[in-house]
Parts: structure tokens; sequence; C-alpha cells
């Protein structure tokens, strides 16, 4: 069994993704994966599947009677205002990885990441507190702006508990409709507009509603947009016969079986963004329906 890790680090979003004082790396990851080691796996870093290799070639040239794709929902979601292309606006996703698997939060490493002193989150999930919390780590004054009000938080309550008591600002009810530059192409600051809650929408939450003439600028020298992720699409080009929904999540049943015979997937590749709980259990289906193929193959 080989595991084929696109950066050069094993671990995923374990390691890239979630900051070390909610996970601690070398405690907790790198003693799971040791385990797997001695177990027998096999690991190859710096392989992005779809580029370096492809799924046909594994299973055509190389051998594998099986692939698993657990490569979850690391594509970034942006707003589609204007300067959002300025320097200083980055995804959650770009900014944990720089901190985290760089080790910014380490004053022994000379990590290539800029907070600035003021620094604007937008959203309101798990993402959101992880990244807000690292800015505030670094050194920055850092604020959440969410469009929705605190009870729509997406976030768990415990995360956001932490932030309030780490001093990090939320502005509720609010929502960026441009990201300012200065001459030089730098971030300094977002207009927002105030909004108020209307009716619910399809997944229950009430719909904000912009409140007309209530424009304000926010000042901040960075700006992470925390607002999701989708899986990335390069698996779906490049590997004929495997389905994705239109929100390009891979096609699987129960069992992670996709509509490509051999080739099974689970976690956040199939359900989109979710929990690190839920791609595990989705990754001992898959185990077990995998053996079980492989044998009926034999």
């Amino acid at each position: 069994m080989t595991v084929f890790e696109a950066l050069h680090k094993l671990g995923g979003v374990l390691v890239y993704g979630i900051p070390e004082f909610r996970l601690p790396k070398e405690k907790i990851v790198a003693r799971e994966i040791d385990t797997l080691k001695a177990l027998g796996v096999k690991f190859e870093t710096d392989v992005v599947v779809g580029r370096t290799i492809t799924i046909d070639s594994l299973m055509d040239e190389e051998g594998y009677d099986a692939v698993f794709i657990g490569s979850g929902a690391g594509l970034p979601r942006f707003m589609g205002i204007e300067g959002e292309n300025l320097n200083g606006v980055v995804s959650a996703n770009e900014f944990l990885t720089r901190a985290n698997l760089m080790r910014a939060y380490d004053e022994e490493y000379d990590t290539p990441i800029y907070v600035g002193k003021r620094v604007a989150v937008v959203g309101g999930g798990n993402v959101a507190m992880d990244a807000v919390r690292t800015a505030k780590r670094l050194g920055a004054d850092a604020t959440i702006i969410y469009r929705r009000s605190e009870t729509e938080l997406p976030a768990r309550q415990e995360e956001v508990h932490h932030a309030k008591e780490e001093g990090i600002e939320f502005r509720m009810l609010t929502n960026p409709t441009r990201v300012l530059g200065d001459d030089k192409g730098w971030v300094r600051g977002l207009s927002c507009v105030e909004m108020e809650l209307g009716e619910p929408d399809e997944s229950g939450r009430r719909s904000p509603v912009v409140k007309q003439g209530s424009d304000f600028d926010v000042e901040c020298d960075v700006v992470i947009m925390a607002l999701g992720t989708s899986p990335n699409p390069l698996l779906k080009q490049t590997t004929a016969g495997l389905e994705t929904t239109r929100r390009g999540c891979i096609v699987a049943d129960e069992s992670g079986a996709t509509t490509r015979e051999g080739v099974f997937a689970g976690g956040d590749a199939v359900t989109g963004a979710a929990t690190v709980i839920l791609a595990m259990g989705a990754g001992r289906r898959a185990a077990k329906a995998i053996d079980e193929y492989v044998k009926s193959k034999k």
C-alpha cells in the first residue's frame, strides 16, 4: 500500500490546515504516521496525482488493483468583489498553510508570511476561527467579519468562545463590497455594508439583506477570505469515467465506490468541506470495501 502526498510533508490538512495550538503535530499526527509506517505503508511526497502521475497510470502501468481518493476540498472560494487581486488578500488555505507548514508560529523560523497590523477575516466557520486566532498569535489586531448574526455562526461554539477570550473582535451583520488599495497595490481597508436578517434560506438560516445607506469602511492591512472550499477539479479532468456532482464533489456510494471501477473516494472530496472525524469514518468504510473488492478480483 502506498500513499501519495502532493506536498513535501505528510499529514494533509491535519498538518497544514489546523493550527498547532489546536492540534500538536509531533505529539499526535507524527505518531499516527509512524504507526502506519510500522505497519508497512509506504509514503511518497511531492506527487500531484493528475499531474505527476494519473489514476490511469497507477492502475494500468504500475499494477495497483484499487485507488482511494482522499484529496479533500482545497480549492478556496472568493467573493468576486473589486480589489480581491490586491496584495494582502489571501485565502484562509494559503494563510494557514504558510503559518502551519512553514512554522510561522515558531520564532526560530523565517517564514514568508505577511500579517501587517490589522487583519480582517471574512467568514464565520471553523477555518475562519483558525485563521483569525493564528493572525492574533502572529501579532495582528484580528477581526471576524460575518454577514449574519452570531446565532447563525457555523463555527463550533467553543471555537467562538476561545476567539473572544483571546481578544478577537467580531463584526456581525457586516458584508464586504470592495477591497480598498493604496497607490502601491496593497490592501488598506474594506468597504462594507450593514446587513439585516430576512427570511430563512435553503439551509434554514435567515438570509442577510443589505441595509440601504449603511456603507462604511474598515481599516486593515490583510484580508483573509474564509468562505469555504470545494474539491480541486484536477482528478475529474484527468480521470475518464469519474463522475462528480455540480459542486465538483466525487460521486461515491456508502462504501466509497465511485463510478470508475476500482476507484474509491471519501472525505471532503466526496462530501465537500466537513470534519476530520467524518473523513476518518469514510476511510474506514472504504478500506473494508477495497479489501473485499481486491479479494474478489483475485
